[in-house]
């Protein structure tokens, strides 16, 4: 099994909504995202809950039977609207993919 683990920082204001709004569109776009593609196996979205100031502001877990469905999913063209929704957003994007 594959685990990918995103995390993304925020700009304060961006597009017309502050970081919290933002943050709250992105975890909802991506809990949607669940729903249409095929090769997910888990997805969780979360917006941070402490003011840490090396905190990121939304993270993604998803889970993937293995390194070829996370190519699917990366190609897929609902993640690829995604990348291009949150672009504009984010000031920083960390990420981990890992198998157990």
């Amino acid at each position: 099994m594959i685990k990918h683990i995103v995390m993304w920082k925020l700009y304060d204001q961006a597009e017309g909504f502050s970081r919290a709004e933002n943050a709250r569109r992105i975890q909802r776009r991506l809990e949607g995202m669940g729903e249409r593609i095929e090769v997910l196996r888990a997805l969780e979205a979360g917006v941070n809950l402490t003011a840490a100031p090396d905190a990121f502001d939304v993270a993604l877990y998803a889970e993937f039977d293995s390194l070829e469905d996370l190519a699917v999913y990366q190609a897929h063209p609902e993640h690829l609207k995604f990348k291009e929704f949150i672009h504009p957003l984010r000031a920083e994007k960390r990420l981990v993919d890992y198998e157990v």
